[in-house]
Protein backbone atom coordinates (compact mmCIF):
# COMPACT_ATOMS: atom_id res chain seq x y z
CA UNK A 1 0.00 0.00 0.00
CA UNK A 2 1.48 3.50 -1.12
CA UNK A 3 0.34 6.18 1.30
CA UNK A 4 1.38 9.90 1.10
CA UNK A 5 0.69 12.85 2.46
CA UNK A 6 1.19 16.56 1.74
CA UNK A 7 0.44 20.01 3.85
CA UNK A 8 -0.98 22.46 1.06
CA UNK A 9 -1.51 25.95 2.28
CA UNK A 10 -5.50 26.83 1.42
CA UNK A 11 -8.27 25.44 3.41
CA UNK A 12 -9.79 22.08 2.65
CA UNK A 13 -12.77 23.63 0.84
CA UNK A 14 -10.14 25.32 -1.44
CA UNK A 15 -8.62 21.85 -2.43
CA UNK A 16 -12.24 20.25 -2.21
CA UNK A 17 -12.93 23.07 -5.02
CA UNK A 18 -10.59 21.75 -7.03
CA UNK A 19 -10.77 17.70 -6.22
CA UNK A 20 -14.68 18.53 -7.06
CA UNK A 21 -13.93 19.40 -10.82
CA UNK A 22 -14.46 17.01 -12.49
CA UNK A 23 -12.96 18.55 -15.83
CA UNK A 24 -9.66 19.64 -13.47
CA UNK A 25 -8.88 16.10 -12.59
CA UNK A 26 -6.07 15.80 -15.76
CA UNK A 27 -4.74 18.67 -14.34
CA UNK A 28 -3.18 17.11 -10.77
CA UNK A 29 -3.40 13.15 -11.73
CA UNK A 30 -0.16 12.27 -12.92
CA UNK A 31 0.12 10.54 -16.62
CA UNK A 32 -3.23 11.71 -17.66
CA UNK A 33 -3.57 14.40 -20.35
CA UNK A 34 -7.24 15.02 -20.57
CA UNK A 35 -10.42 14.39 -18.49
CA UNK A 36 -13.93 14.60 -18.59
CA UNK A 37 -17.14 13.59 -17.00
CA UNK A 38 -18.94 11.03 -18.50
CA UNK A 39 -21.61 9.51 -15.66
CA UNK A 40 -23.54 10.96 -12.69
CA UNK A 41 -22.47 14.17 -10.65
CA UNK A 42 -18.96 14.13 -10.08
CA UNK A 43 -17.71 13.97 -7.23
CA UNK A 44 -20.74 12.04 -6.14
CA UNK A 45 -20.94 7.64 -5.73
CA UNK A 46 -20.96 6.24 -8.98
CA UNK A 47 -20.14 9.44 -10.91
CA UNK A 48 -17.36 8.48 -13.61
CA UNK A 49 -14.43 10.87 -15.11
CA UNK A 50 -12.88 9.48 -18.98
CA UNK A 51 -9.22 10.33 -19.06
CA UNK A 52 -6.74 9.49 -21.48
CA UNK A 53 -3.01 8.63 -21.13
CA UNK A 54 -0.67 9.37 -23.60
CA UNK A 55 2.29 6.41 -24.15
CA UNK A 56 4.05 8.17 -26.85
CA UNK A 57 1.65 8.09 -30.07
CA UNK A 58 -0.99 5.72 -28.46
CA UNK A 59 -3.74 7.53 -26.18
CA UNK A 60 -5.37 5.10 -24.15
CA UNK A 61 -8.91 6.21 -22.71
CA UNK A 62 -9.77 5.08 -19.17
CA UNK A 63 -11.94 5.65 -16.85
CA UNK A 64 -11.84 6.83 -12.61
CA UNK A 65 -15.49 6.00 -10.59
CA UNK A 66 -16.06 7.35 -6.89
CA UNK A 67 -17.00 4.63 -4.54
CA UNK A 68 -16.96 6.51 -1.79
CA UNK A 69 -17.16 10.50 -1.02
CA UNK A 70 -17.50 12.20 2.30
CA UNK A 71 -17.71 16.10 0.69
CA UNK A 72 -15.23 18.34 1.53
CA UNK A 73 -13.40 15.78 3.69
CA UNK A 74 -12.84 12.34 1.82
CA UNK A 75 -12.91 11.06 -2.09
CA UNK A 76 -12.15 7.31 -2.93
CA UNK A 77 -11.46 6.45 -6.22
CA UNK A 78 -11.40 3.40 -8.57
CA UNK A 79 -9.29 3.77 -11.37
CA UNK A 80 -9.29 1.57 -14.13
CA UNK A 81 -6.62 1.04 -16.53
CA UNK A 82 -7.04 -1.35 -18.89
CA UNK A 83 -4.84 -4.30 -19.26
CA UNK A 84 -3.27 -2.79 -15.76
CA UNK A 85 -6.15 -3.53 -13.81
CA UNK A 86 -7.79 -1.30 -11.23
CA UNK A 87 -6.54 0.42 -8.16
CA UNK A 88 -8.02 2.13 -4.99
CA UNK A 89 -6.78 5.62 -4.47
CA UNK A 90 -8.10 7.41 -0.97
CA UNK A 91 -7.84 11.02 -0.69
CA UNK A 92 -8.42 12.79 3.06
CA UNK A 93 -8.43 16.03 3.55
CA UNK A 94 -7.84 17.25 7.49
CA UNK A 95 -8.50 20.38 8.63
CA UNK A 96 -4.49 21.11 9.87
CA UNK A 97 -4.61 25.13 11.86
CA UNK A 98 -5.35 27.20 8.91
CA UNK A 99 -4.06 24.57 6.09
CA UNK A 100 -4.62 21.42 4.63
CA UNK A 101 -3.23 18.42 5.24
CA UNK A 102 -4.12 15.91 1.97
CA UNK A 103 -3.50 12.07 2.71
CA UNK A 104 -3.31 9.95 -0.35
CA UNK A 105 -3.43 6.15 -0.04
CA UNK A 106 -3.71 3.64 -3.15
CA UNK A 107 -3.23 0.05 -3.57
CA UNK A 108 -4.60 -2.16 -6.99
CA UNK A 109 -7.00 -4.00 -6.99
CA UNK A 110 -7.66 -6.24 -9.90
CA UNK A 111 -5.63 -7.40 -13.05
CA UNK A 112 -1.91 -6.98 -13.51
CA UNK A 113 -1.59 -4.30 -11.22
CA UNK A 114 -2.71 -6.44 -8.12
CA UNK A 115 -0.97 -9.58 -9.68
CA UNK A 116 2.16 -7.45 -9.70
CA UNK A 117 1.96 -5.39 -6.36
CA UNK A 118 5.39 -5.47 -4.26
CA UNK A 119 7.80 -3.10 -2.74
CA UNK A 120 9.20 -1.70 -5.90
CA UNK A 121 5.60 -1.36 -7.07
CA UNK A 122 5.09 0.97 -4.20
CA UNK A 123 7.89 2.50 -4.76
CA UNK A 124 7.06 3.69 -8.20
CA UNK A 125 3.21 4.60 -6.85
CA UNK A 126 5.00 7.29 -3.95
CA UNK A 127 7.31 8.75 -6.59
CA UNK A 128 3.89 9.33 -8.52
CA UNK A 129 2.02 10.56 -5.74
CA UNK A 130 4.79 13.03 -4.72
CA UNK A 131 4.48 14.54 -8.25
CA UNK A 132 0.39 14.40 -7.88
CA UNK A 133 0.21 16.25 -4.75
CA UNK A 134 3.06 18.76 -5.60
CA UNK A 135 0.92 19.39 -8.38
CA UNK A 136 -2.43 19.36 -6.77
CA UNK A 137 -0.78 22.29 -4.10
CA UNK A 138 0.15 24.34 -7.07
CA UNK A 139 -3.63 24.24 -8.49
CA UNK A 140 -4.74 24.83 -5.04
CA UNK A 141 -2.47 27.49 -3.80
CA UNK A 142 -2.66 29.74 -7.09
CA UNK A 143 -6.38 29.26 -7.38
CA UNK A 144 -6.42 30.86 -3.60
CA UNK A 145 -4.02 33.52 -4.89
CA UNK A 146 -6.43 35.01 -7.88
CA UNK A 147 -9.27 34.58 -5.86
CA UNK A 148 -7.53 36.44 -3.01
CA UNK A 149 -7.22 39.09 -5.95
CA UNK A 150 -4.17 38.11 -6.82
CA UNK A 151 -1.81 39.24 -4.15
CA UNK A 152 -0.78 37.18 -1.41
CA UNK A 153 1.28 38.10 1.10
CA UNK A 154 5.37 38.28 0.93
CA UNK A 155 7.20 35.86 2.44
CA UNK A 156 9.12 37.40 5.80
CA UNK A 157 12.92 37.94 4.96
CA UNK A 158 15.28 38.31 7.58
CA UNK A 159 18.45 39.88 6.89
CA UNK A 160 21.32 37.63 7.08
CA UNK A 161 24.78 39.11 7.94
CA UNK A 162 27.37 38.08 5.23
CA UNK A 163 31.22 37.45 6.59
CA UNK A 164 33.11 39.94 7.59
CA UNK A 165 30.23 42.66 7.99
CA UNK A 166 29.27 44.16 10.80
CA UNK A 167 25.60 43.98 11.82
CA UNK A 168 24.04 46.91 12.61
CA UNK A 169 21.06 48.16 14.26
CA UNK A 170 19.41 47.78 18.11
CA UNK A 171 20.62 44.38 19.68
CA UNK A 172 23.84 43.95 17.62
CA UNK A 173 26.94 44.60 19.37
Amino acid sequence: MARRHRLIRVSPSAVWDVLADGHRYAEWVVGTSRSEPVRGTWPHRDAAIRFQIRLGPLRLANETVVRHCEEGATLELEAHAGVLGTARIAIELREWGEHCLVIVDEHPLRGAGGTLHNVGFDALIQLRHRTMLARLARLCENSAGRHAGGTREAPHLVPVKSAGTPAKGPGHA
